[in-house]
């Protein structure tokens, strides 16, 4: 199963309804994520956009986050590329809240709109190595959590 929702009120980081991201045509492989409120980008600046969505998918899944072409001669994720993993999905610290972090790599102020697409997600699965180590370590945290 792999399913896009609202995190819950409790996590939600600005009011009103979140936009669940969404395909724009039938053979897109890509979901767009919205803007929930306006944004002012300065130039060589990072601006963090809190999605107040979350995604329940498959234990090997993940949801990889890349820029919108479109927008790519102005902002470039500030991570290079937002991996999702499976079990950030109601983690304790933020319910799984997606938040893109975007670099504004213009000369210019750039202004994001409420209901703007900013992103976008493509779900893929992964495979682990034969000698891989035994994992044990369960997620604890949220965002940028892993080894903390």
């Amino acid at each position: 199963m792999r399913k896009f929702m609202e995190v819950k009120d409790e996590f939600k980081k600005i009011e009103g309804k979140a936009i669940l991201p969404v395909r724009m045509t039938t053979k897109s492989c890509a979901y767009d994520f919205y803007a929930k409120q306006d944004y002012i980008c300065l130039p060589d600046t990072t601006t963090k956009i809190w999605t107040d969505v979350k995604c329940a998918m498959e234990d090997d899944d993940r949801l990889d986050i890349n820029i919108r072409s479109s927008m790519g001669d102005i902002f470039e994720l500030a991570n290079t590329i937002g991996y999702i993993d499976a079990d950030y999905f109601e983690n304790i610290n933020n319910d799984g809240n997606i938040g893109i972090f975007l670099k504004n790599v213009s000369h210019q102020i750039q202004y994001i709109k409420k209901g703007d697409r900013i992103a976008q997600g493509t779900f893929s699965k992964y495979l682990i190595t034969d000698d891989d180590c035994p994992v044990s370590e369960e997620r604890v945290g949220g965002f940028g959590s892993t080894n903390k």
